[in-house]
């Protein structure tokens, strides 16, 4: 039997992510079992879809706590106590204090809806659009102490249109966000992820030269 990655996963909103690893996961795809899902928003969309597969879940607020501190050593009580061994931010719209990083080195997964180092922070498709860069995407990296700046697992492109609004960049990026955040996991399941200072190594990963993308396309 392959190996059964125990994951927790964090959320504050709809949880399309959540989603899309849960189906994965279903189908085969990905060797791992939600051990619990974390909210610090208790009307979170995402709670509804993890009580409906009968995953458990837990309300967080980080309202109730006097410090980012406070509020991460609670979340990483409960992941310890889940025997989690990675953990996944799917739309966990809170910036993680050095507590709770250092407790699960290299072992925290985010997804950008931006092609890192470029447009780090929020309202990212915006800011691709106003700024008339002909490609966008998606990103999935390990957590580290500064914001969206830690070694980078996988990325995806996709074009950006003239005629492209925030919304509908925003709706291109997140088809290659379900694509791509399960693949992430996977290849930590498999062990075929080494980091060594800003660089993830992925063990076996064949090299295609010939593969490019231009736009607008030579011809």
């Amino acid at each position: 039997m392959p190996r059964q990655l125990p994951i927790g996963v964090l959320i504050s909103g709809s949880g399309t992510n959540l989603q899309a690893i849960m189906d994965a996961i279903d189908d085969k795809r990905l060797d791992a079992a939600i051990q619990v899902v974390i909210s610090n928003r208790a009307e979170a969309y995402g709670l509804v879809r993890a009580r409906s597969r009968g995953i458990p879940t837990e309300v967080v607020d980080h309202r109730k706590f006097p410090t980012r501190e406070a509020f991460d050593e609670m979340v990483v009580e409960i992941l310890r106590a889940g025997q989690v061994d990675l953990v996944v931010l799917a739309g966990f719209m809170r910036l993680l204090s050095p507590v709770f990083v250092r407790a699960f080195s290299n072992r925290i997964m985010n997804i950008h809806p931006a092609l890192l180092p470029a447009f780090p922070g929020l309202h990212v498709q915006k800011k691709a659009v106003e700024h008339g860069v002909r490609f966008s995407g998606c990103t999935v990296h390990f957590v580290n102490e500064e914001c969206d700046e830690g070694p980078i697992i996988i990325q995806a492109v996709v074009p950006v249109f003239p005629d492209d609004t925030e919304e509908s960049l925003s709706a291109r990026i997140l088809k290659e966000e379900h694509r791509i955040y399960p693949r992430a996991i996977q290849l930590y399941s498999e062990g075929r992820l080494r980091v060594e200072g800003r660089k993830v190594y992925v063990d076996g990963l064949t090299k295609e030269e010939g593969q490019v993308l231009v736009l607008p396309p030579l011809r």
